[in-house]
């Protein structure tokens, strides 16, 4: 970087939450030291066996390390991280994503120029270049989405910048929610209190999406449902809550009846009484958050 850059001040923590991340680690720090914006870059390593925090403290790029004792997925990362910044701004970056050089920058440059956004969402893009997100939407259901162009509801938390006072102000992550739908409680309760969100489509990370989580387990289809169920109990209009609550539960009770059922893990009675249950655990805390 040229002295110049050196002159302004380090605005922005990138949070790099990892877990058995070894094989792309490095390459997400490799893009990191490209940037052309000064950054602090902390890895919240959440008890990875595999060396990943090892890997990320000995990376030439000067990553700080917090190594949590358990695995608190990627809800309580990030929020492990917020606890510590002490920076005004703090990306979110998957660790399998790698920003191509002047991420950061025009993602800063956003939230510079309006103090009425507190998130500003990347576009995300396959290694052959089909875009993944630009941010996050919302269906009537209350089914997150990832949108790949127009205006966002939200930020994808694979690639975003925030604003650390806002999300204080908002009491923090879902750590509850361990993965999925944090960005889009997140964004939602962002939202409610007054707070802008955007797409900045120059903002471009190439993300390897998979790599760290796999879509199609179970434990996939158990932590999008519930945690979904529980996005709309803590924000949605409590009509809309309780219907799609009621709706869950009498799919999963048709179930057993119906002849023919989807082969997917999300139809799977087992399953989808494990959801009904955490959720009816979670619901007193939920309704709390409202």
């Amino acid at each position: 970087m040229g002295s110049r850059v050196w002159l302004l001040a380090v605005r922005t923590t990138v949070v790099v939450v990892t877990w058995r991340g070894r094989a792309h680690i490095e390459s997400c720090l490799d893009a990191l030291a490209k940037q052309d914006r000064p950054h602090r870059i902390l890895v919240v390593d959440n008890a990875s066996d595999d060396g990943s925090g090892e890997l990320a403290r000995a990376h030439p790029v000067g990553a700080e390390v917090l190594r949590l004792p358990r695995n608190t997925g990627y809800a309580g990362g990030i929020q492990a991280a917020l606890d510590v910044c002490g920076t005004p701004y703090m990306a979110w970056l998957n660790d399998d994503a790698m920003p191509v050089p002047g991420w950061l920058g025009a993602l800063e440059d956003v939230l510079d120029a309006d103090s009425a956004v507190a998130a500003a969402s990347a576009k995300l893009l396959t290694s052959t270049g089909e875009v993944q997100s630009v941010g996050v939407g919302l269906t009537r259901d209350g089914h997150g989405i990832d949108l790949i162009d127009g205006p966002v509801f939200g930020f994808c938390g694979g690639a975003a910048l925030t604003r650390v006072d806002a999300l204080r102000a908002i009491g923090g992550l879902p750590v509850e929610f361990f993965c999925y739908y944090e960005d889009t409680d997140t964004s939602w309760r962002l939202r409610r209190a007054g707070w802008r969100i955007v797409s900045v489509p120059a903002a471009e990370v190439v993300h390897l999406h998979g790599a760290t989580a796999n879509p199609g387990s179970v434990d996939f289809h158990r932590w999008n449902e519930r945690n979904r169920l529980l996005t709309l109990l803590r924000n949605a209009p409590l009509r809309v809550a309780a219907r799609e609550l009621a709706r869950f539960a009498v799919i999963t009770a048709l179930i057993p009846v119906k002849r023919v059922v989807p082969d997917a893990a999300n139809f799977r009675v087992g399953l989808r009484l494990r959801v009904l249950g955490e959720v009816l655990l979670g619901l007193p805390r939920a309704l709390r958050r409202r």
